[in-house]
């Protein structure tokens, strides 16, 4: 029991209280536990939509919280969601800076506390507390919305209301099978980096897709653009991230994953269908990085407040030449690099007023999950919201750390190119 006689927040009890009950009761039994250990009252879960613009307002029961500013609501059977839109709320700068909204009310105080895990923004809980929020109760809601988080991750592996929650709107079957394609989190952070991906989807899917995996050693990123629109373009995307994964996973070095995914294109796909993209590899040990390009937009680096192009030699793209040998090029890294990697949908025609680079000069200070979404209101602000093309981004921000021994991958190997050194040309 802390200051303000209420039980502390325990942790192992909540999980377990939660563990027991339906994945489908989980933010319920979330808010029961907050009323017994903290007194809160009208506690609701706000996750944040797939546009990344509002919130998501869940509740299984009554309508929405009094005073908030809704514009529409949908059911389905018991559920309810309640769109509220991020854009001048107490809640968007929650979501951006992270940190604890206290708002002080009549009767007590009103609690915004983020939703997060390893940076990946999932949403806010909302709840009222009797009396002012002395700083044990705020720091029991913070840890309980820390479990939250991971309580909604295991959670919405079982059900769809999470999901359905945050479709604002209607999904095609081309994004339907899109959205399978992408990492279940879009941001990552991990002591040496942060991370964070992001695609502003056009009326009309173009295959675009990002990926990264993170093992003991290394930090793996792909960036890909399928050829085509619609369906056609989401099946191609998937044979393509299907074969890169199923390398990936088998062990394969990244030469080996590009050379299988450029030949089961080959095999599978139709003639004339292929897909640009880069693969990215970083040795967290030794902290040097490779990378190789397959007819895709070169990746923007920003160092001490200047923005260039990483030059690299650009192969053919994947699926044109059966049997492609793809070249490993070194991708110069320095502690406080920010590096993005993007696809052509930001550089389409009717995008011509997006200065992308002064773009990264001006979100120097932003966490990259917020570069990522700045650069996505960037490019539908310079096409009038008309995008012709899916846009995609990825953002790495790199810190280093500690070097150590030299890994094989990064010997005397002469195929390596340097990234610096080899401006285009195959």
């Amino acid at each position: 029991m802390h200051a303000s006689g209420a039980p502390s927040f325990d942790v192992g009890a909540f999980l377990e209280r939660v563990e027991a009950a339906a994945p489908i009761e989980a933010v319920e039994q979330v808010a029961d536990a907050l009323a017994e250990w903290v007194g809160a009252r009208r506690v609701t879960f706000l996750i944040a939509d797939f546009s990344g613009r509002a919130l998501v307002r869940l509740t299984s029961t009554g309508p929405a919280v009094e005073g908030a500013a809704v514009e529409g609501a949908r059911s389905r059977s018991e559920e309810h969601a309640e769109t509220v839109p991020l854009a001048g709320s107490r809640y968007e700068p929650v979501l951006r800076t992270q940190r604890i909204d206290v708002q002080a009310l009549p009767d007590g105080d009103r609690l915004i506390v983020p939703v997060t895990d390893r940076g990946d923004a999932i949403g806010v809980i909302e709840l009222d507390v009797p009396g002012p929020a002395h700083p044990e109760v705020v720091a029991d809601v913070a840890a309980a919305a820390h479990a939250l988080a991971y309580v909604v991750i295991a959670a919405r592996r079982h059900t769809d209301v999470f999901e359905w929650g945050q479709r604002t709107t209607t999904f095609s079957l081309a994004a339907e099978i899109q959205r399978r394609l992408l990492p279940s989190s879009y941001t990552c952070e991990a002591g040496q980096f942060t991370l964070a991906g992001w695609l502003e989807p056009a009326a009309s899917v173009g295959g675009d897709t990002f990926d990264y995996t993170l093992d003991r050693h290394s930090l793996q990123i792909s960036i890909t653009d399928a050829v085509g629109h619609q369906v056609a373009a989401s099946l191609l995307a998937t044979l393509f991230v299907g074969a890169l994964r199923n390398g990936r996973r088998k062990g394969l070095e990244l030469v080996e994953q590009a050379r299988a995914a450029n030949d089961a294109l080959a095999a599978h796909a139709a003639p004339g269908q292929f897909v640009t993209g880069q693969l990215a590899r970083i040795d967290l040990q030794t902290r040097e990085a490779v990378i190789l390009n397959a007819g895709h937009p070169l990746p923007l680096r920003l160092r001490a407040g200047r923005v260039e192009e990483i030059q690299l030699a650009v192969q053919p793209p994947f699926g044109v030449v059966p049997g492609q040998t793809f070249l490993l090029q070194r991708l110069p890294l320095e502690p406080g690099d920010r590096l993005v990697f993007l696809t052509d949908g930001m550089q389409e025609r009717n995008a011509a007023s997006l200065d992308v680079a002064q773009a990264l000069v001006d979100t120097a200070q932003l966490h990259p999950r917020e570069v990522v979404h700045a650069l996505g209101d960037a490019v539908l602000h310079a096409t009038g919201g008309n995008l012709r093309d899916d846009a995609t981004m990825v953002c790495l921000d790199w810190y280093g750390g500690p070097p150590r021994l030299r890994s094989s991958e990064f010997g005397s190997d002469p195929s390596l190119a340097s990234a610096e050194r080899e401006p285009g040309g195959a």
